[in-house]
């Protein structure tokens, strides 16, 4: 009973209002670091503003998903928020905010070679975000050499 009293006590909404919370926030960060590094700016004052823009159009994103998808979400970032949580589907023992790229970058790859489905599953569903938030701004494209869409 203790432990569901503590799990009901930890536990914090991570889509509130249409926004991600501060915990989120730092997932979403982490992970972007993660998934994107050599292409996030160098300079560290133009790559937290990047990455401040870039949590901006995640939510932007967010909100477009369907409301039992974003429930889903929530409640996935809600328990990556928490430590038990991170640590048993990421295999991360370091919070978020404190994470360095290299181990964010080796729990991620430990969930995409798991034969968890369900930690594979959360593996794309953080670079698959994470990804389409980034790259949905045309600033983005030159890192690839798209030049954008052909003018109809």
């Amino acid at each position: 009973m203790a432990l569901v009293g503590w799990g009901a006590a930890a536990w914090r909404p991570a889509w509130v209002a249409g926004r991600l919370s501060v915990e989120a926030r730092q997932l979403w960060s982490a992970i972007a670091r993660a998934v994107l590094e050599g292409v996030l700016p160098a300079d560290k004052q133009v790559q937290a503003l990047a990455l401040e823009h870039h949590l901006g159009r995640l939510e932007t994103a967010i909100q477009g998903l369907a409301p039992a998808t974003r429930a889903e979400l929530s409640e996935l970032m809600s328990v990556l928020g928490m430590a038990p949580g991170r640590l048993a589907l990421t295999g991360l023992s370091t919070s978020w905010g404190e994470a360095t790229v290299p181990e964010v970058q080796a729990s991620l790859q430990a969930m995409r070679l798991s034969n968890s489905q369900t930690r594979q599953q959360v593996y794309h569903a953080l670079r698959d975000l994470t990804n389409a938030a980034w790259f949905s701004d045309a600033g983005s494209w030159v890192a690839l050499g798209y030049p954008g869409p052909r003018p109809v």
